[in-house]
């Protein structure tokens, strides 16, 4: 039977590899767009159908129009304040941040009467978990060592840190959905949001740095799968374009 589908992750897409998929550049959760533009809603399923006529092989196909009431990154910015807490760690800084977000992620849970955190096997309530074990990797650089805790990790290093990655961004995603205001982040604003100075976006940055230095071909994937193609800042760069401006 074809099969056709509708992703909000690209990334997440790009991994599995489904025979048919529209990526559709809307918030967590909405899949559709605005619950209250039916017109618009069934416009998506069209193009998500018009796939199965069209693709011959495996394909992604990106669907360009932003939502009603969709906000992109000029447009939005995340209404709860962030201060980076005072500690040397990541992992002290992202646990700081979590206890900041933990109350909004807790509403939007409770509205929908589900989550989708825990692909890592750690309960909707061991958020604290998974960020001690990602702020862990940062703080350390252990690329090899199951991280510690009480949690049943579904999953075994290194592809554990593609996963904690994804939950985190699950709960900050939760969290944003709770606040107030007109207009959603769409997926280009919320990671915009992560990676312009949150502590998660700045530990994320960190495990990619242990992940390049390994030099390993299995990491760089790994690295490739935890942070979205563009947002990563690349030590290396800087210091080729340092020796070419030098002359090096």
């Amino acid at each position: 039977m074809a099969t056709t589908s509708i992703s909000l992750v690209r990334e997440q897409s790009e991994a599995v590899n489904p025979p048919r998929a529209l990526w559709v550049p809307f918030a967590l959760g909405r899949p559709l767009g605005s619950a209250a533009d039916p017109g618009f809603q069934t416009d998506v399923l069209r193009a998500a159908f018009a796939i199965l006529e069209t693709a011959e092989s495996p394909t992604i196909v990106d669907y360009l129009v932003d939502a009603p009431m969709e906000a992109g990154p000029e447009a939005w910015a995340c209404p709860v304040n962030l201060p980076v807490a005072d500690d040397p760690s990541h992992t002290g800084r992202l646990l700081a941040e979590v206890a900041r977000l933990r109350p909004w992620a807790a509403e939007t849970r409770t509205v929908r009467g589900r989550t989708i955190f825990g692909v890592t096997g750690a309960g909707a309530d061991q958020v604290d978990e998974v960020a001690r074990a990602l702020g862990g990797i940062a703080d350390t650089g252990d690329l090899e060592a199951v991280p510690p805790g009480d949690v049943d990790w579904a999953f075994d290093m290194p592809l554990l840190v593609r996963h904690l990655a994804e939950d985190l961004r699950t709960f900050y995603h939760e969290a944003v959905a709770a606040q107030p205001g007109p207009n959603a982040p769409n997926h280009a604003a919320l990671n915009d949001w992560i990676f312009g100075g949150t502590a998660l976006g700045d530990t994320l940055q960190q495990v990619g740095h242990h992940l390049t230095a390994a030099d390993d071909f299995i990491l760089t994937m790994v690295r490739g799968l935890t942070i979205p193609e563009g947002r990563y800042d690349d030590p290396r760069d800087d210091a080729d374009h340092w020796a070419a401006g030098s002359g090096v």
